[in-house]
């Protein structure tokens, strides 16, 4: 149903921010955009960086059955969708260099992050609308404890994986 309601985008004053159950919006050719609205075509899930991006990462996060897809690739981050399957983990990692953020959009779990591999001492449940902050330097993983598969997507800064990364299994990703 059609909501005649829509707020104009401060940059672009002819194209609408908010497009309330339109599926397709005029919106200028330079900005690569994926179509997202509910009921509408699936999003496209490949890397679009480094140029400008606009999508629902709601529905890019839900979407993705992959391990890990690269969305959004440029020279100082990284945008990153990941499916945890029930039973399984991110696997225990660290990244000297980059700051990670994590948002759960789907499922739930726990994370452990700590100095050392064997002294993970930081422990949070996470669930739906939970984020993540991972500190360059400290290890960490996220472990699914629930019942369906985790949907989240990770901000890496600076960029973590290849440019176009997909890795359809947590043995595809060598993890």
């Amino acid at each position: 149903m059609y909501n005649d309601k829509v707020c104009q985008c401060p940059y672009l004053p002819s194209m609408p921010m908010y497009n309330f159950g339109l599926c397709n919006p005029v919106l200028p050719q330079h900005i690569p955009y994926a179509e997202h609205a509910k009921g509408c075509t699936p999003i496209k899930l490949k890397d679009y960086g480094p140029e400008p991006f606009v999508v629902n990462i709601e529905e890019a996060a839900k979407q993705n059955d992959n391990f890990r897809t690269a969305l959004w690739t440029g020279s100082h981050l990284q945008l990153t969708l990941m499916s945890i399957n029930v039973g399984e983990d991110i696997g225990l990692e660290m990244h000297p260099d980059v700051d990670q953020f994590i948002r759960i959009e789907e499922g739930c779990g726990i994370v452990k992050m700590g100095d050392s591999k064997n002294n993970l001492n930081f422990q949070r449940n996470v669930y739906d609308d939970y984020i993540i902050i991972i500190p360059a330097g400290k290890w960490h993983n996220l472990i699914n404890t629930g019942d369906k598969p985790i949907k989240l997507y990770s901000i890496y800064a600076p960029p973590n994986h290849p440019h176009g990364t997909v890795h359809a299994t947590k043995k595809d990703a060598g993890e």
